[in-house]
């Protein structure tokens, strides 16, 4: 993650927001414990030096012992002297 996100990228959950390091250890320590994960969709745009990347999926999670499934993930990536880093990920629980 440390490749393509920016030291303080910003990770937004259904119940905290963190910084890159906090995420990480997320999930080096377990608490976040992914399962499977199944795309339905994926989009990219590109505004000027700003890109967007949506997710949809079904991503199977357990959190604090209890399955999560369907997100959309919102990638928000900035270029930058050339090179595009993650910038903000916000997480959102989708349900239909």
């Amino acid at each position: 993650m440390r490749k393509y996100a920016g030291p303080d990228c910003n990770f937004v959950h259904i119940s905290i927001t963190c910084k890159l390091d906090k995420e990480i250890e997320f999930y080096t320590s377990g608490a976040f414990q992914p399962t499977d994960i199944t795309f339905r969709s994926k989009t990219a745009q590109v505004f000027d030096s700003t890109g967007v990347v949506l997710t949809d999926c079904d991503y199977t999670l357990l959190l604090e012992g209890k399955e999560t499934h369907h997100f959309a993930a919102t990638e928000v990536y900035s270029k930058t002297a050339g090179e595009w880093r993650l910038v903000t990920l916000p997480f959102t629980a989708l349900v239909y």
